[in-house]
């Protein structure tokens, strides 16, 4: 199971929507408080792309001390057609500077210097401090997630209901199921949500005997997965 730490920094440098949240401040459309490019620093803080005249850069610029308290809240959804679509949120406080000189003209670069953290998703709650963060790594296949998964739905529908005979007696009394999504892929394995509707669902885990490391490693394992279904 990949720590809350991972699960976060998995989040931040993903492409999952993001919203600065600064007290006092409001835009007149929401998605101004929402960064144009985010990346991690080598010491766990979080740089943020943002126009010159964006609210979050009026308020660093003219904030006391240099230094602005700030919560960065980021928001999950499945890249697949399936119920309750949400898959998790972070919320990453901390404190925000200007970063002068690095962006491109019209751009201000936002540094966040992370407080605290929490993450509540499909692997559960947990709270995450500066060192975890910092330390932690983002799952290697988040670039290829959501390209993988829309495959998975759009191509393989067939295949991922035959997983529904190594459920055992998990599903007994839900299955057949109406709707098969591939609702989630990481190093640790594959998560599918089987639905006879909106109220009658559920979601099982297809784990990897070992954790892959790289897109080819996840298409040995994807296919092991699908023979040992068949069979």
């Amino acid at each position: 199971m990949p720590s809350a730490a991972e699960r976060t920094r998995t989040l931040v440098q993903s492409t999952c929507s993001a919203v600065l949240l600064i007290p006092g401040v409001s835009a007149h459309l929401p998605e101004q408080l929402s960064p144009e490019a985010r990346a991690i620093g080598p010491d766990g803080e979080i740089f943020l792309l943002y126009p010159a005249d964006a609210a979050p850069v009026r308020a660093a610029t003219h904030a006391q001390a240099d230094e602005l308290p700030v919560v960065l809240g980021l928001t999950d959804v499945a890249p697949v057609s399936a119920p309750h679509r949400i898959r998790g949120r972070a919320w990453i406080s901390g404190w925000l500077t200007c970063v002068p000189g690095i962006a491109e003209p019209g751009r201000m670069m936002l540094r966040l210097e992370v407080g605290a953290a929490n993450v509540d998703d499909l692997w559960g709650c947990g709270e995450v401090d500066p060192e975890e963060f910092a330390a932690a790594g983002p799952d290697p296949l988040r670039s290829h997630e959501t390209e993988l998964l829309q495959h998975l739905h759009s191509a393989h529908g067939d295949r991922l209901r035959e997983l529904t005979s190594l459920l055992g007696t998990h599903a007994a009394g839900l299955v057949p199921t109406r709707d098969v999504a591939p609702l989630a892929l990481d190093r640790f394995g594959l998560r599918v949500r089987f639905s006879a509707g909106p109220d009658a669902c559920f979601d099982a885990r297809f784990d990897f005997p070992q954790p892959v490391r790289d897109v080819s490693g996840l298409r040995r394992e994807m296919h092991r997965l699908f023979e040992a279904a068949r069979s």
